[in-house]
């Protein structure tokens, strides 16, 4: 399992995100929506992690790949004004 990178992922250096989270609320909400989401994936792709379905962490995914593409948006809103 491995954690995603947001910033690099995102094109971002991360004092650039965290800036840009310190002028918009939402996004932080949406940021900190991602961090979490993605350490669910995380511990549930871990070899530990007894049970998981495959169904399941493709859900988990998915989820995380939707608030991934919700801060895209926001960031693209940002960017146009």
């Amino acid at each position: 399992p491995v954690k995603h990178d947001l910033p690099l992922d995102l094109g971002f250096s991360k004092e650039a995100l965290d800036t840009l989270k310190g002028q918009d609320p939402h996004l932080a909400a949406l940021i900190e929506k991602y961090t979490v989401a993605d350490k669910q994936v995380v511990e549930a792709e871990a070899p530990s992690a007894l049970g998981v379905t495959d169904e399941v962490l493709l859900a988990l995914k998915e989820k995380r790949l939707k608030i991934k593409d919700d801060i895209v948006s926001r960031l693209a809103s940002q960017a146009a004004r």
